[in-house]
């Protein structure tokens, strides 16, 4: 028997890291910055409220969530994107995620469809690098994953500047704002061109915003802002948050996604059939969590005093770019694969080669390749500290080479 219908997709980065340095002995005691996994406390709220909720876990949970956890997050919303909450309750669908993965996965094969006969196979556009399960929700609906380079010389994000015949072939684009990795944030314009186009051809935004409460400076923009702004309807938007980052909550394992009623409508199907509804006691902390912005300010402060390390360590070397938001540098080192491989070799660093995140796009240039993505999730700055300070040797030696 052959089972080959993701077989295109490579082993997930970290398996495959692990292989790359399988044979090589750390130079010096180990700093994991390869693994986006935020090391901050969690909320203390939040076992209280498990604690108290813990019975329900016997009880089988509501797939739309309970009505406390719907206030609580089409509050934050309204309060986040300028929207009033009446308005934003019958304008748009919400429905809890076990985590956005989930969420980003099931929304390509709820609302994908397969192509009609004879017609041209639908495409899904992907920033490039982008997070993996884009790729595998695309191959999984029977599309195809068109790989949009985002390079220095586009902003870091996916050019909007495609053919017309791709527009019109695409069933939905993916954005990751705040991006994973380079830690660029769409525009006001970006977003409202994007929308039109949405609206002229007829695709989904899956408009991915797990970063978007880890920023330095003002917050970003997100779609349902600009959606509000530009007066567009919802209908070709679908917009997913987590509480993974922004409350260092990843094993909770609680997100949402949000947006046009009929798009979460049809999430909502496919989800009663063959998802998991988010346990009761999980979306009582949640609902907790959307409440409070104390610990999310706190949690904010802390990634800007280790973003304030590296700018003093890096900010005189060519391969450093310091990031907008999110919690990682994206390096430019010339071979990703390569300097990880020396990284851990010399300095006992762990960090994630770029081609790990990325793919070769139509015309054959693969734009992870020559970069090391470097995660700032430690939650002591001293050895945040103290593993920039292995790093910047490294790049110094490198740069000298």
């Amino acid at each position: 028997m052959r089972f080959d219908r993701f077989a295109a997709l490579p082993e997930y980065a970290f398996p495959r890291l692990a292989q790359l340095i399988a044979e090589i002995e750390p130079g010096k005691p180990m700093i994991d910055m390869s693994l986006g996994e935020p090391k901050h406390d969690a909320p203390e709220f939040v076992r209280e409220v498990l604690d108290r909720h813990w019975k329900d876990y016997r009880r089988y949970p509501p797939v739309m969530g309970t009505p406390g956890w719907r206030d609580a997050v089409y509050g934050w919303a309204a309060r986040r994107y300028g929207w009033t909450q009446e308005r934003l309750e019958n304008e748009a669908g919400v429905i809890p995620l076990n985590g956005t993965r989930e969420g980003l996965f099931m929304a390509v094969m709820a609302t994908v469809s397969e192509k009609p006969d004879g017609a041209e196979r639908k495409a899904v556009l992907l920033p490039n690098p982008f997070y993996q399960c884009y790729a595998a929700a695309s191959i999984g609906a029977g599309a195809e994953p068109v790989y949009l380079s985002a390079t220095e010389e586009t902003d870091w994000l996916p050019s909007l500047d495609q053919p017309e015949a791709l527009w019109r072939r695409a069933a939905a684009i993916f954005l990751c704002t705040p991006s994973n990795p380079q830690g660029a944030v769409a525009t006001p314009e970006y977003w409202r061109r994007l929308i039109a186009l949405a609206e002229k051809h007829d695709f989904l935004i899956y408009a991915d915003e797990c970063y978007s409460e880890i920023y330095r400076g003002a917050a970003p923009t997100g779609v349902l802002a600009e959606a509000r702004k530009a007066g567009a309807p919802l209908d070709r938007i679908l917009a997913f948050h987590s509480l993974s980052k922004r409350s260092n909550l990843a094993g909770l394992r609680s997100g949402f996604v949000m947006g046009g009623v009929a798009a979460v409508e049809a999430i909502r199907r496919l989800k009663a059939y063959a998802g998991a509804p988010c346990p009761i006691p999980a979306l009582h902390a949640a609902e907790a969590a959307w409440r409070d912005e104390a610990h999310v300010e706190r949690n904010r402060a802390r990634y800007e005093e280790k973003f304030k390390i590296a700018d003093g360590l890096f900010t005189t070397l060519p391969a450093y770019r310091s990031p907008a938001a999110g919690f990682f540098l994206w390096l430019r080192v010339g071979d990703g694969e390569a300097a990880a491989k020396t990284l851990w070799r010399e300095e006992g660093v762990k960090g994630l080669p770029g081609a790990y995140l990325s793919r070769r796009d139509g015309d054959g240039f693969d734009p992870g390749a020559a970069y090391l993505r470097i995660a700032l999730v430690e939650a002591d700055a001293g050895r945040v500290e103290e593993g920039l300070t292995r790093l910047r040797g490294f790049l110094e030696r490198d740069a000298a080479a």
